[in-house]
């Protein structure tokens, strides 16, 4: 039986990269998934694709920053399934490869879009996620984990959304609400950016991984996410998991 059957998925910027793929692992165990995104089209395909596999899943446009257009989302997603028990903040957008003495207000404001929208989804989410005692997956990064150098907004955003998983596990374990992170490397738009523009980084990135290889969007994060979201994952609370193929080795 696939371990997230009946239960009901939203993800943050699933029209491409780590949200598609984690979308689409969560749609392969079962769940119905709300694939949540700024570019409709974009999400439409990621929805056509779950369909195409059996699975069930919905498209909706969402600039996660706008807290009224995420309160319709999270309505929109339940009115569809009858509810929501797995809530997945990936949405992020940043600058790439900007030095500390570059970085602009506009390059601060841009990144902590998706840290804002991460604690607007988890606020419209948390009567269902307590009804339900459901899970959230926040994305990080191993970026702000390593503070690798032209990253300093990025890193900002990205370590911003770790301390508020860790407040948010405190705060909601009693209520049976799990939280972690998960920071990827793995195939990406950002890593696509990268190998075009700036392959050197990427091939000394990779170099840094023990498994010397870029991770899978689907099969290496999005399974690890299914892990967190499932029965299996139901005593984990509060953690980082980095899915990395080994960039980062935690003491």
């Amino acid at each position: 039986m696939a371990r997230l059957a009946g239960k009901a998925a939203l993800v943050t910027g699933a029209g491409q990269g780590v949200g598609r793929g984690i979308a689409l692992a969560l749609a392969r165990e079962g769940a119905h998934v709300a694939v949540v995104g700024r570019t409709l089209a974009k999400c439409e395909r990621t929805a056509a694709e779950i369909a195409a596999a059996g699975g069930r899943a919905i498209a909706l446009g969402c600039d996660v920053a706008s807290r009224e257009q995420v309160e319709t989302t999270v309505a929109a997603t339940v009115a569809a399934f009858g509810r929501l028990d797995i809530l997945v903040n990936n949405a992020h957008t940043s600058r790439p490869v900007v030095s500390i003495v570059e970085t602009t207000d506009k390059d601060m404001h841009v990144a902590m879009k998706g840290t804002h929208g991460a604690l607007n989804f988890m606020q419209a989410s948390f009567g269902q996620l307590e009804a339900n005692r459901g899970r959230v997956i926040n994305i990080g990064s191993v970026a702000g984990i390593r503070g690798d150098a032209g990253f300093g907004a990025y890193a900002m955003a990205k370590e911003a959304v770790r301390a508020l998983s860790r407040v948010a596990a405190r705060e909601w374990g009693p209520l049976g609400i799990t939280v972690n992170v998960v920071c990827p490397y793995s195939d990406s738009p950002g890593v696509e950016y990268m190998i075009e523009h700036n392959p050197e980084h990427i091939a000394s990135l990779t170099a840094d991984t023990s498994l010397k290889r870029i991770g899978s969007s689907e099969l290496d994060v999005g399974r690890t996410v299914v892990f967190l979201a499932s029965e299996d994952g139901g005593y984990i609370t509060g953690q980082t998991i980095n899915v990395d193929g080994g960039m980062w080795i935690a003491p």
